[in-house]
């Protein structure tokens, strides 16, 4: 409550009078005459401050708004009994610093204008707020006054703040408002396991406790539901939570003194962290440290398949996936990526439309992660192709598949720039704590260094690397969180490692791709067997937070193939580019050789440029098509039977990377005249027209019949990319002898070609 003005006049007037006498009874001492003074200003100095304070408006605040992290939102105030936001005029980086350290972090991170983590209701209550970046308060910063705004909700301002508590803060709710969240209260969470379960990875089950005021402490158990161990468990990476035994939990609590919070949870469990639940009621502490009838609140969560717990310290095998009908595309990391779906044997994207936590969420747990951590639009993890099959997704939160949820079959308005995609919160592996980067000039680059057991004790060596590659380095920085691959060095002479970790300690690896961390990889065991030996020619990589992602367009190729008859001696220069099947060298200049052709459109939907990875120095100049070739193998074209067998062949080169047209909006950055600079840039094409060299496969040896007619781009990997599973397409096709028809040609996996039963929802 403020101080009644005539309090203060009262206290003043005191003041001064007594200050007056102490001076005239001090005359005679200069010293008293000064102590006296300073005593005098002091005092009131301290009474105006205690004014000021007193007559400081009582604030609250929150992070508010869909799409968000639990540290950031739109920044909202309660203010005379109502919630409002605060407008984005004048607003600046020190005030965010006053909000998030209000709220409880170190500080901000950034802000954001414009209403970002959607528009608000209710109140502008703070407009041109003006902040040095020292104020304990965001009232205490200078502004219009609360209610004194121009602004409208496309104008409310959102914080991001630091992800670390303060330690030991304690928010004090001054405020009845009825919506107060642990976020304002808790510094940290964790699942504290017992001992008999301190070596299992991951950790599933465990005491529930809460960091408050510096000190861990246990929530009793007397309020506690389901759904709050549903949220626990989701926010740890884990889809689901089960019953446990209950026996030796209630064994333990007898024996160990317990120091319980105050305050019991309340969830709905479609939360993605404990921190945005609300609190319950608080629970009166008795004397003997119990909590009533209740214990320390225990979960136990479900892991998904791909984290089953081991008591060993990595995976013998990598997990291998069922075919689901929802699926991950161009994440860089673990548990993310751009959400597709499978419909009548086609793979398609969902539209950002409504796209939220709630549905995302589904995502992630339906493929055996906990809850979403971000739900991510407007194509942030790269634009898929082929048709977009959900829109204006709605989900309840406990639905088992996102095909389940409600949505809009019409996705009219909805392009590939309106992808949704997903960060899922995934289980504590410890994989990072195994391997690391030696000796780069920067934590993305450097020689690969693995922990390994070696006669009882843990040793750093290196990896072997004869046949190292892409794939394999994109195992390393995925397990070491640090992205995409960019790079497979088989020398790191140049980075200057650990000397005491020269040692090879792995050898024979080769990846499949989908391993989560290198042990999971085919790799020789205890047995090591690498010839050239480690040092200077131990494997590296160097990683990426992005990477192209090459996809052929499918039905350009069904449209536009053809047959044509064409004479040897119009084929001299493909012949020497090995273009041709190898009986064409045994033909004269008189003979004719039967060509499949087609036009092969090559889009780059990633999220950075496709560049040759040999510099213009080492490309390779071809006299007889005068053009160099920066990728010697760009793409297989392939004519299979219907088992697989290899009937006919052909090859591209790179002789030409370019930019044939983008997207709108998009500049082209590469071009092919004057011998320029080569790649694809990202939302552009280059496409390769049926009527030029080597843009065909030789059939002339093929005898009638149903065939498999298949395109392969970057076969060799040469290039790192954040997906390699679309850089596959397949057409069935049937040749009589004259003709040829080529139909249901496909992108990426294809489960109609291979007789699998297409999935439908």
């Amino acid at each position: 409550l403020s101080v009644p003005l005539f309090v203060c006049l009262f206290m003043h007037v005191t003041l001064l009078i007594l200050c007056y006498l102490m001076l005239n009874a001090l005359t005679g001492e200069s010293l008293a005459m000064a102590f006296s003074s300073a005593l005098c200003i002091f005092s009131l100095l301290a009474l105006v401050q205690a004014q000021s304070e007193s007559q400081q408006p009582k604030i609250q605040l929150r992070l508010a708004g869909d799409k968000r992290k639990h540290y950031e939102g739109r920044l909202e105030v309660f203010y005379n009994n109502e919630w409002g936001t605060i407008c984005d005029d004048d607003f600046s980086i020190e005030a965010a610093h006053v909000a998030c350290r209000e709220l409880g972090y170190l500080g901000a991170v950034a802000w954001s204008p414009s209403a970002k983590f959607g528009q608000g209701e209710g109140r502008i209550w703070l407009d041109n707020v003006h902040c040095t970046g020292g104020e304990k308060s965001l009232a205490e910063c200078p502004s219009n006054g609360f209610g004194v705004s121009d602004c409208r909700h496309s104008e409310d301002v959102g914080v991001i703040c630091n992800q670390k508590r303060i330690p030991g803060h304690r928010f004090i709710n001054t405020m009845n408002n009825n919506v107060e969240t642990l976020e304002e209260r808790v510094e940290e969470i964790r699942i504290r396991p017992i001992s008999s379960h301190l070596k299992r990875i991951p950790v599933t089950e465990g005491y529930v406790e809460i960091k408050d005021r510096g000190k861990w402490r246990q929530i009793c158990d007397e309020q506690w539901t389901p759904l709050n161990s549903r949220v626990t468990c989701g926010m740890y990476g884990f889809p689901g939570e089960k019953k446990y035994n209950n026996k030796v939990y209630k064994s333990l609590s007898m024996r160990k003194k317990k120091n319980y919070w105050g305050f019991s949870v309340n969830c709905t469990g479609n939360e993605a962290h404990l921190s945005s639940c609300r609190l319950g009621k608080a629970l009166e502490p008795k004397r003997n440290g119990t909590c009533g009838r209740g214990l320390p609140v225990v979960v136990s969560c479900v892991p998904g398949r791909a984290f089953a717990s081991s008591s060993s310290t990595g995976f013998r095998k990598a997990y291998r996936p069922e075919q689901p009908l929802v699926r991950l595309r161009g994440g860089a990391n673990i548990g993310e990526g751009r959400v597709e779906v499978l419909k009548n044997g086609v793979w398609g994207t969902v539209c950002d439309d409504n796209w939220n936590l709630r549905a995302a969420t589904i995502v992630c747990r339906e493929l055996g992660f906990g809850s979403a951590k971000e739900a991510l639009t407007g194509a942030k993890l790269g634009q898929g192709m082929g048709p977009v099959h959900m829109n204006e997704v709605e989900c309840s939160g406990f639905e088992k598949s996102l095909t389940d949820c409600y949505f809009n079959n019409d996705a009219l308005g909805c392009s590939h720039e309106e992808d949704a995609a997903v960060r899922c919160n995934i289980p504590a592996m410890g994989f990072q704590k195994r391997i690391r980067l030696s000796g780069g000039r920067n934590p993305y680059e450097g020689r690969v260094e693995v922990l390994t057991e070696k006669n009882g004790s843990l040793v750093w060596g290196t990896v072997c690397s004869e046949n190292w590659g892409m794939i394999e380095a994109m195992v390393v920085c995925r397990q070491l969180g640090l992205g995409f691959a960019s790079n497979a060095f088989q020398e790191t002479w140049y980075w200057a490692g650990d000397a005491s970790a020269d040692n090879v300690v792995m050898s024979g690896v080769r990846c499949s791709g989908t391993e989560m961390s290198l042990p999971q990889c085919l790799h020789h065991g205890k047995h090591i067997n690498c010839p050239r030996g480690g040092g200077r020619f131990a494997a590296g990589v160097s990683c990426s937070d992005t990477a192209p992602d090459l996809v052929l367009n499918a039905q350009l190729v069904e449209q536009t193939t053809y047959l044509e008859d064409r004479p040897m001696y119009a084929l001299q220069c493909a012949l020497e580019e090995n273009c041709l099947s190898s009986t064409a060298k045994k033909n004269d200049h008189s003979s004719y050789r039967r060509l499949l052709r087609f036009s092969s459109q090559i889009h780059n939907v990633g999220q950075s440029d496709f560049r040759p990875k040999m510099g213009h120095h080492a490309w390779t100049w071809h006299e007889c098509h005068r053009h160099y070739h920066s990728i010697e193998v760009f793409t297989h074209y392939d004519l299979l039977s219907l088992n697989g067998t290899k009937e006919a062949e052909g090859h591209k080169a790179s002789f030409c990377l370019e930019d044939t047209q983008c997207d709108e909006g998009i500049q082209k950055r590469y071009l092919c005249a004057n011998f320029g600079e080569q790649g694809i840039t990202v939302g552009c094409w280059d496409t390769y027209r049926h009527d030029i060299d080597c843009q065909w496969i030789d059939i002339t040896d093929v005898k009638p019949g149903d065939y498999i007619f298949q395109v392969v781009i970057n076969p060799n990997y040469d290039v790192a990319e954040s997906d390699y599973t679309n850089n596959f397409m397949k057409c069935k096709c049937r040749y009589d002898g004259y003709r040829i028809w080529t139909y249901h040609c496909h992108t990426g996996e294809l489960r109609i070609i291979e007789g699998l039963p297409a999935g439908t929802f």
